[in-house]
């Protein structure tokens, strides 16, 4: 089984040494702590491999740069506006669709919760109403901007008579301005891979449309994949190689049945961030036994990709466990076939009925 993949990015800012304080008979006066490297911050947000990881780590450091007491959520713009991280609030708010102040894309403070509950519907306000939200007195807006376009806001709430200090607003509206390029790059990587996905099953069809028997075919496989995948804790970078590779086994067949895994394979060939596609797709014909081609490659030399589609594969082309029982060690690797087993056993107990008492 491949090592899990990790992505590190370090963002590195010349060490500058502070300058020497002139001699001074006064005591210091008291100051606000320093505000910590936003390199540090931004690359601790890296580490994060979603973008809802990344909003609520980031909208706790917004937090803090206020300080005393305050909730909040950040939201993101998808088609519309959707709550995607929360500060000391119930995560029930999560998900919510939700219209708001920051649609003027400036960062102000508003007073009481008037803006908030006019510009949504009742249900909104019935589902906001019960987090308490009607009592805010308080609410610093930062809109979340990448160049022109708005990707979101940060939404810190005072429940008292605390305010928020223009200090505090230009800190906050710093720190959304240093985030939101990861936002936007999240973006940009959510739009390409819907788009990559969508252009990939549109090939697969194409390709099965050129016999009736295979449509849906590779869709289906690509499902019990990623189970087989996920029950092995695979992680999400690979799930999505372990999709693609399902997707495509059979795209060499649009050359014919025979040598068809090759086919596929040198097809992929000039896309370096396929690699792994690439090697499932060459070897999802061979055995376990070492029966099988291109390469009669035997047990663990054979990809691990490769090795769960062809448990989905023959699933989906015999629809019988037993069937499936009887090639394990000889066509399939056992350990995934038994896994595989327990899958679908607990698929079935969940749809059952529940007996009578």
């Amino acid at each position: 089984m491949s090592a899990p993949y990790t992505e590190r990015t370090v963002f590195r800012r010349p060490q500058q040494k502070p300058p020497t304080p002139a001699p001074s008979s006064q005591a210091p006066t008291p100051s606000t702590p320093s505000a910590p490297d936003d390199g540090k911050l931004l690359t601790h947000l890296l580490a994060r491999p979603t973008l809802d990881g990344i909003m609520e780590a980031a909208l706790a450091h917004a937090a803090t740069l206020v300080g005393g007491t305050s909730r909040g959520y950040a939201v993101v713009r998808r088609g519309q506006d959707r709550v995607i991280a929360v500060y000391s609030y119930d995560r029930e708010l999560v998900g919510v669709a939700l219209s708001g102040p920051w649609s003027a894309g400036r960062a102000r403070i508003t007073d009481g919760s008037g803006e908030l509950l006019g510009a949504n519907p009742p249900e909104v306000r019935a589902r906001l109403d019960v987090l308490g939200m009607h009592e805010i007195r308080h609410s610093l807006i930062v809109p979340l901007k990448d160049k022109s376009r708005q990707l979101g806001a940060f939404v810190l709430d005072r429940y008292t008579n605390e305010g928020f200090t223009p200090t505090q607003q230009e800190s906050v509206a710093r720190w959304a301005k240093a985030v939101a390029p990861l936002v936007s790059l999240f973006d940009t990587r959510d739009d390409w891979r819907e788009t990559s996905r969508q252009l990939t099953t549109a090939l697969v069809e194409a390709v099965e449309s050129l016999d009736f028997d295979a449509v849906g075919h590779a869709p289906t496989v690509a499902s019990h994949a990623q189970k087989l995948g996920r029950a092995l804790g695979l992680s999400e970078r690979e799930l999505e190689e372990v999709w693609y590779a399902a997707m495509l086994h059979d795209v060499g067949k649009i050359g014919g049945e025979p040598g068809h895994a090759l086919m596929g394979a040198n097809f992929l060939h000039g896309a370096p961030t396929l690699t792994e596609v690439q090697k499932a797709v060459r070897h999802h014909h061979e055995r376990w036994d070492g029966q099988g081609e291109p390469d009669h490659l035997t047990a663990e030399d054979i990809p691990l990709y490769a090795r769960i589609i062809a448990v989905a594969n023959t699933y989906v082309r015999v629809g019988d466990v037993a069937r499936l029982q009887q090639q394990a060690g000889k066509a399939l690797d056992p350990r995934l076939v038994t896994l595989f087993e327990k899958i679908l056993q607990q698929e079935h107990d969940r749809a059952a009925p529940p007996a009578d008492e």
